[in-house]
């Protein structure tokens, strides 16, 4: 139980002493009044100078109602003007609110600076970020079989031909020249997919637009969010068929997507993007590389539409970061 009592502000400057004991959220500690006052613009400078009154448990602890495990690191902080955080230290968000509720600027500086040197896959993130995600493909003719041959014709004329039927049939039709005015008119069929991404952690879009990339006739580019304001990605592209000449498909101003693992180097510990690209050339082979990349991150499938046993041939689902 606590003593709600607490003394004047005369009577409170006056029994605060070293060592001093706290209970913050349940977790003790002793520390001197040093520390607790090196930061003396802050909340705690202020409450162990006298300004602030301060409350006491029964066992005379000096009470502090806040999240006790990451306080360590703040007393740590104060105590040595480092920032000294254990390896995959996950609770950075915590230690950030933390810090900016007790209003200690120089350690908010300080975790700045260490997200910004740690990269993505190695820190933790937001605890209920989500992720909702829809997928979508169409198939731009009817059938692959078809195979029509045109002998004698110019380009111009099969250029026409070509344009007629793709309306009627929109089927994808393109010219392989076997000599002069010889040319065959193949037909394939084309399928391009849609994947609509939203999710409320903008750090995890930064980190997809790193793992995945568009294989275009100029070589890799990375996707980019849809507006700086919105953490919404839109991700189009279309597998080049095998019976498609890479000329043609380059011609449609086709693109395909790519993903890259990272790996992380044993001799310091320091993540590298291996930029070994893999094709990805269906929906579903998108849909598992997009798990690998979240659940990695402490994703959570949450919801499956339409056939939650079915996530790889899904059209939309949610993961909630636990």
């Amino acid at each position: 139980m606590l003593n709600l009592n607490s003394p004047d502000d005369n009577s409170n400057r006056n029994s605060l002493q070293d060592p001093v004991s706290l209970n913050v959220g349940g977790e003790i500690y002793t520390t001197t009044l040093g520390t607790l006052t090196r930061c003396r613009d802050s909340m705690l400078g202020a409450m162990f100078n006298g300004q602030i009154p301060v409350l006491r448990d029964n066992q005379g602890h000096v009470f502090i109602d806040r999240d006790g495990k990451v306080f360590r690191y703040i007393l740590n902080y104060l105590r040595s003007s480092s920032l000294d955080l254990p390896d995959g230290f996950s609770e950075l968000a915590l230690l950030r609110r933390e810090a900016d509720f007790f209003q200690i600027r120089p350690l908010l500086e300080e975790i700045r600076h260490y997200e910004a040197s740690v990269p993505l896959s190695l820190r933790g993130g937001p605890l209920g970020a989500m992720i909702i995600v829809n997928v979508d493909s169409k198939a731009t003719a009817n059938g692959c079989s078809q195979r029509c041959v045109y002998s004698g014709f110019s380009p111009a004329h099969c250029d026409l031909l070509r344009r007629h039927v793709r309306h009627q049939v929109r089927v994808l039709h393109f010219n392989l020249r076997h000599g002069p005015e010889n040319y065959e008119l193949r037909t394939c069929s084309v399928r391009a997919f849609t994947v609509d991404l939203f999710c409320t952690w903008r750090a995890f879009l930064t980190l997809l637009c790193e793992r995945f990339s568009y294989r275009t006739s100029q070589g890799l580019t990375s996707p980019h969010p849809c507006n700086p304001r919105q953490n919404r990605l839109k991700l189009e592209w279309v597998p080049r068929p095998v019976e498609l000449p890479q000329d043609q498909y380059d011609k449609q101003h086709y693109r395909g997507l790519t993903v890259s693992d990272p790996e992380v180097m044993p001799s310091d510990d320091i993540l590298n993007m291996h930029r070994s690209p893999c094709e990805i050339t269906s929906m579903q082979g998108f849909v598992e590389e997009l798990l690998k990349v979240s659940l990695a991150e402490g994703f959570k499938v949450d919801l499956v539409t339409p056939d939650s046993a079915e996530i790889l041939n899904c059209t939309s689902f949610r993961l909630v970061k636990c």
